[in-house]
């Protein structure tokens, strides 16, 4: 039996999935992956929570980055990937789709039950009064504050930050200009969880409410090793509901497995959705 017909079976064995989606979903899109296929970093380590809302410093340094990246991001389209697990939704077999990435791409492709677990990068929010704000406006913003800062990058990181020339980077951040929040002058960061933050616990309970309702979890493009997303595996093995793995490389959860796809999650998800649908 091939590891499709696997996969295919594992659906149709466990019809009610909850879905959880990692970076290898958007790389196919443009969007880089944080880790390598035995789950170490591939880059510097990403922005931390605690240093940026406490460093003017970082967030200098995160804002000028995020605005070269920002555009990258904003321009990404769906992939194979996306497109495959909304004809899967279609078909019936998700209950809900979790995903790590802040990138939207579920929802451009059409998926209609998707929770961003580590919120949304088109969206800044107030850290003082919560006012949520468009991310592009806010690059209106920066534009209008800042005459030179500049669009282009070295490389695109996968959380829309942007490495930058040294030199570059130094004079723009000794001289930038962050906006405050239009509603209350406080301070704004994008709506998302930075490494070292927390999601929110009524997301977590709502997803583990979802969960008494599934008899199969399905892991697209993730080696699982943040807590943020392995919890939700933890709380499957402990409910003896089977996991399913479509991922390169290993996962951090590999000893909770029923079934692990170590291949691209764009191939895979096409032929399996294909066979799916005759």
């Amino acid at each position: 039996m091939s590891i499709i017909d696997e996969l295919l079976n594992f659906i149709q064995q466990h019809p009610r999935l909850l879905v959880i989606t990692g970076a290898g979903c958007s790389q196919p899109s443009g969007i880089p992956t944080y880790r390598d296929e035995e789950g170490a970093w591939q880059r510097s380590t990403p922005i931390q929570h605690k240093e940026f809302m406490e460093k003017e410093s970082v967030r200098k340094r995160y804002w000028a980055r995020s605005y070269s990246g920002w555009p990258s991001i904003r321009g990404a389209t769906p992939n194979n990937a996306h497109h495959s697990l909304k004809s899967l939704e279609a078909l019936g077999y998700i209950q809900q789709l979790v995903t790590q990435n802040v990138d939207g791409l579920h929802q451009a492709a059409g998926h209609k039950n998707v929770v961003d677990l580590h919120g949304r990068l088109s969206e800044v929010v107030c850290t003082q009064c919560g006012t949520l704000s468009a991310r592009e406006r806010l690059q209106r913003r920066f534009t209008d504050l800042n005459s030179n800062l500049s669009a282009g990058y070295e490389t695109l990181q996968p959380d829309g930050d942007a490495s930058l020339d040294h030199n570059v980077e130094t004079e723009i951040t000794s001289s930038l200009i962050i906006p405050a929040c239009e509603t209350c002058n406080g301070m704004l960061k994008p709506n998302v969880v930075f490494f070292g933050g927390t999601v929110p616990r009524e997301t977590v309970e709502s997803i583990y409410s979802a969960m008494e309702d599934i008899d199969g979890l399905l892991v697209v493009g993730s080696s699982m090793m943040v807590f943020s997303g392995y919890r939700f595996c933890k709380r499957a093995s402990t409910l003896e509901i089977p996991i399913a793995s479509i991922n390169n490389g290993k996962t951090r959860a590999d000893d909770l497995l029923s079934l692990k796809v170590s291949d691209d999650c764009v191939s895979v998800l096409t032929q399996t959705v294909s066979a799916l649908s005759q």
